[in-house]
């Protein structure tokens, strides 16, 4: 199961990424709002590279921005490949989806907690994270589904919700 939800998960990362930059520019165009140099600037810090004041250079700004999306979709894909499919599944990813960036942000002191944001921004960020995180979800889940139903869907299978008197199917089965 691994060797393939790496792959598949890096691949489904990316063209999460990818959806929510065609996402984010859309909605600039529509705004007037500025590219963030956040993703930049948390990349200086993380790794000790140089600080810049004022615009950050874009090839650092992409290299975190496709890095970190496509790395987190390695952990979607194997949701995937574990049987949790589906919008309520990419729904959950957009909430680890959030807390990556703002754990990397706040520690770096780069980024503000989210209570604190004006409200227009806050949605803003909300929208484009789901956008990442519910096409991360299709592509991992399509890409997962080449495999077969996933154990925790097999185990659904045997009697779908939750009962006390069904246990997992036998090992080799799951």
């Amino acid at each position: 199961m691994m060797k393939p939800a790496l792959w598949q998960g890096l691949l489904a990362g990316a063209a999460g990424a990818v959806a929510m930059s065609v996402s984010e520019k859309a909605e600039q165009l529509l705004t007037g709002r500025p590219d963030s140099h956040v993703p930049a600037r948390t990349m200086e810090r993380m790794s000790g590279m140089p600080e810049r004041p004022g615009r950050q250079p874009v090839p650092v700004n992409w290299a975190m921005h496709l890095g970190q999306a496509a790395l987190l979709g390695v952990l979607r894909s194997v949701m995937a490949h574990a049987g949790l499919r589906g919008p309520w599944s990419s729904a959950k990813f957009a909430v680890v989806r959030l807390t990556n960036d703002q754990i990397l942000e706040n520690a770096t002191g780069v980024g503000a907690p989210p209570p604190t944001w004006p409200r227009t921004e806050l949605v803003v960020d909300l929208l484009h994270k789901a956008v990442y995180a519910f096409t991360t979800g299709a592509v991992a889940d399509a890409l997962a589904a080449t495999s077969g139903p996933g154990p925790g869907q097999r185990h659904a299978a045997m009697r779908a919700g939750r009962h006390p008197d069904v246990g997992p199917p036998p090992r080799g089965e799951a």
